[in-house]
């Protein structure tokens, strides 16, 4: 019989590695359905919660935040685009894209869940982020996001334009924080478990197994 998991992971929309760790939790549970029976809910975390709206130069932001030029770099850069081609992802962000604010992308998404669209739209924000570089801070582009997953255009930019759901994001990240969390992505299982970082889909499986047999 399947064990009954909450998984909660913790993440941020322009946080590469939560693109590798998120599509690597899902093969891994793919492989899983007679073991485990999983319910995700992705919660929020700012790398750059200071970010303007119009975002930063990445070469630029690199060099301000890590005090390391971009080429620098280039091994993880090269390491991220090749786990995420082989999961079917293009990461094509490079020197002249930008980093934006997440904040409103946090809140798209925190109602997403009441609306059983959350995934969807974080792939979905994923792409139009990493794939497409585009300024996902942008109420337009937001908007277009999540009716790309179903979600209502109307209601999305009313939830936008009102800063509804901006308490909630706020008191769960600093939740989060309070509990230990200070990089991403992190999967919390049971609110007991953590996996950090963005794992093979191999490692998540044998932990996921470790975890199962022990509650077991």
């Amino acid at each position: 019989m399947p064990k009954p998991f909450q998984i909660d992971f913790v993440s941020d929309v322009v946080c590469p590695w939560c693109v590798i760790g998120l599509r690597e939790l899902e093969t891994a549970l793919a492989r899983l359905t007679d073991v485990v029976e999983p319910a995700i809910t992705l919660q929020p975390f700012e790398l750059n919660p200071d970010m303007p709206r119009a975002g930063e130069n990445m070469a630029e932001h690199f060099e301000r935040k890590l005090g390391r030029k971009m080429d620098e770099t280039s091994s993880v850069r090269d390491v991220l685009r090749t786990r995420a081609a082989g999961l079917g992802f293009t990461m094509a962000v490079g020197g002249d894209s930008r980093v934006y604010n997440s904040f409103d992308a946090h809140r798209l998404l925190h109602w997403a869940e009441t609306e059983g669209r959350q995934i969807a739209l974080k792939h979905a924000l994923f792409e139009a982020y990493f794939t497409r570089n585009v300024n996902i801070a942008d109420a337009d582009v937001l908007v277009a996001t999540a009716e790309s997953v179903g979600l209502n255009g109307a209601e999305a930019r009313e939830i936008l334009a009102s800063g509804r759901y901006a308490d909630a994001v706020r008191q769960a990240e600093q939740a989060w924080m309070r509990s230990g969390v200070n990089s991403v992505p992190a999967i919390v299982i049971n609110r007991k478990y953590l996996i950090s970082g963005g794992q093979t889909a191999q490692v998540f499986e044998d932990s996921l197994r470790r975890i199962a047999a022990e509650i077991a």
